[in-house]
């Protein structure tokens, strides 16, 4: 586990991204004690947070702009950037070196390197993440619910609500991710985090969790300006 700073050289993928995937996405309520060091929280958005509602995405990608690759990552909720409010990734894990640096290029996520287990089951998908030191840190059990799949888009989400943000050196990145694919419901049958190196989010409460799958998504190019005061 280890962050563009320990990098090896990469070829730079500019953005615009083209992806294609599938994954799980499980809202969760935070509890009220939850704090930005437990969340992980960069230092220039530190008490900013607003609203108890986390996300946690798994997502293999089949297809992108720098091949392959597995990712595991953390919304913990809405930041107050320069002049909006917008949701931002605080913590995310990817397979692939590539990802890592142009992931921080490209949009300033703070993405970090480790190994991935990825288990797809007749009943359950397992998911396992493994630090450089051996220490696996997550631990997923999800197993889709057998119902149809329903068509998504989001066409139909305003552009603001669709928006993250990110603070990196001094910079803030917002994108608006475009997507397109199938859901249907799932449950999260059993997880396990270590809280030194991933938020635990037994903690909180699930609220609802989804497969996707078959999606195509676009990352486009982020709007970056200085972090004002």
């Amino acid at each position: 586990m280890r962050s563009e700073a320990n990098a090896p050289a990469v070829p730079l993928a500019p953005a615009p991204w083209k992806l294609k995937g599938s994954g799980y996405v499980v809202a969760v309520r935070l509890p009220e004690q939850a704090s930005d060091e437990q969340l992980f929280i960069a230092d220039s958005l530190k008490g900013k947070r607003r609203g108890r509602l986390a996300m946690l995405m798994f997502v293999d990608y089949s297809e992108s702009d720098v091949g392959p690759y597995h990712e595991l990552l953390f919304i913990p909720g809405s930041f107050r950037f320069n002049r909006s409010v917008n949701r931002s990734i605080s913590r995310i894990f990817v397979s692939t070196w590539e990802s890592v640096v142009n992931g921080n290029i490209n949009w300033g996520i703070p993405k970090e390197r480790c190994d991935f287990s990825v288990s797809y089951g007749p009943e359950e998908d397992r998911i396992a993440l493994t630090a450089e030191d051996g220490t696996t840190f997550a631990e997923l059990s999800l197993r889709p619910r057998k119902m149809f799949r329903l068509p998504t888009t989001t066409a139909l989400v305003p552009q603001s609500l669709r928006t993250l943000g990110q603070h990196r050196n001094g910079q803030q990145y917002l994108y608006a991710p475009r997507s397109k694919g199938h859901i249907k419901p799932a449950q999260l049958v059993s997880a396990r985090f270590n809280p030194a190196y991933f938020p635990d989010l037994t903690q909180g409460k699930v609220i609802s969790c989804w497969r996707v799958t078959d999606f195509q998504m676009v990352f486009p190019v982020a709007t970056v300006e200085p972090i004002e005061g």
